[in-house]
């Protein structure tokens, strides 16, 4: 006799994933225990996802798209470098998947970490490239800094963090905060000062 239905039956199945994931890390999850905590056969959560690499991409994807949400809320479409930096810091902590990434990369994500293969950390990096230079040509960072430089650096950097609990040792949330709002006062120094920032040391 077939299940019942279960009623938001992908939301449900990503939010026990991530429940499992946080718990034991990726390698160590099997999509039979995702089902299991639903409370569906496995081959319900095949229907949803192809795989159990899938679940865990649309997890990350999801918190990607809230991130990007709040950061838009807090400081507008076209912010200021370091303050995309320091927007960061909040929407950055606010996501335990993520959070988890950065600070225990190899247990968290385990294998899927290293199998990411797709070109989608070029594709960011470039889009970090188009960013400062727009930035440069509406004249909010210095144009004298090679624009596709800055951004390999920008995302070396990101990469680096993502891979740094495993290769330096165990990170807090505070040595995260701490790192990137070290990246904030960096590119804060390649920005000029803000019209209202010129007006007060006028006045």
């Amino acid at each position: 006799m077939p299940r019942p239905l279960i009623p938001h039956r992908r939301e449900r199945i990503l939010a026990e994933a991530e429940s499992l994931i946080l718990a034991h890390g990726f390698d160590a999850v099997s999509v039979q225990a995702i089902a299991d905590r639903v409370g569906i056969a496995k081959g319900a959560v095949y229907r949803e996802f192809a795989s159990k690499d899938a679940v865990l991409e649309a997890l990350l994807q999801a918190s990607m798209a809230r991130m990007t949400a709040r950061s838009s809320e807090l400081v507008g479409e076209r912010p200021r470098l370091s303050a995309a930096y320091r927007a960061s810091i909040e929407v950055l902590l606010d996501e335990p998947l993520m959070v988890a990434a950065f600070l225990d990369d190899a247990g968290v994500l385990g294998s899927y970490a290293v199998a990411v293969r797709d070109g989608r950390y070029r594709e960011r990096m470039l889009e970090i490239v188009r960013w400062i230079a727009e930035l440069q040509e509406r004249g909010e960072l210095d144009a004298g800094i090679d624009a596709e430089a800055l951004g390999l650096a920008l995302s070396s950097t990101t990469l680096g963090l993502l891979t740094a609990a495993q290769h330096l040792g165990p990170l807090s949330r505070e040595q995260l905060a701490g790192a990137i709002g070290a990246m904030e006062a960096l590119v804060s120094g390649l920005e000029p000062a803000a019209p209202n920032a010129i007006r007060e040391r006028r006045s």
